[in-house]
């Protein structure tokens, strides 16, 4: 049988491909936390606005970019903003809890501090009204779909795409920083009655 993947869900990699600097590390391991569903997330929800992480930002939005290019390919002048921005602590025995991001259109996680089993998990949208179990799974029959989560990796998915992470079961924290964005520029088509100026 000869498959075709149509309408799929893009999921985007990139490596930082550079040590973490000390001022980086210093600034996102001191930055105060409040409780979380399952662990704890930085009180600032604007952490890539610092000149710290100034280079790591750079980097972000760079891939960004690159995966907008890739997936969504926009006729008009219109680009990604990262909006909110923020750092995940989950310790051993520590989860991060199922969720989407609202009023976001891309969002990243990018790790900075990992265990060697750390994953990430994402969930297929949707109810199943008739539900076969497979003999093995794979990328059509599939309920969730895990990555495995690594120091200096970048993920970027649909704001849409729910996800979580399970229990930390290493000795070290979980670190992520995370992050949304939002079209800036023309969105739609005027003729088409769709269009929209976003300003930044």
């Amino acid at each position: 049988m000869n498959l075709h993947n149509l309408f799929p869900t893009p999921v985007g990699f990139a490596e930082l491909g550079r040590e973490f600097t000390p001022e980086e590390l210093f600034f996102i391991r001191e930055l105060e936390t409040r409780p979380n569903q399952g662990n704890t997330t930085s009180v600032n929800n604007f952490v890539l606005r610092d000149a710290a992480l100034t280079s790591l930002r750079s980097f972000l939005e760079d891939s960004v970019g690159d995966y907008f290019k890739a997936t969504v390919n926009p006729k008009h002048n219109v680009s990604l903003r990262i909006t909110q921005s923020w750092c995940n602590y989950s310790e051993p025995g520590q989860f991060h809890h199922k969720h989407a991001h609202p009023n976001s259109y891309i969002s990243g996680v990018f790790y900075v501090q990992t265990n060697p089993e750390d994953r990430i998990y994402f969930y297929r949208d949707g109810w199943q009204q008739i539900k076969f179990p497979p003999e093995t799974w794979n990328a059509y029959n599939s309920e969730s779909w895990w990555f495995e989560a690594y120091l200096g990796r970048l993920i970027l998915f649909p704001s849409s795409l729910t996800h979580m992470v399970p229990e930390v079961k290493g000795e070290k924290t979980r670190i992520s920083l995370s992050f949304n964005t939002f079209p800036v520029g023309v969105v739609g088509e005027e003729m088409d009655l769709t269009g929209l100026r976003l300003e930044a």
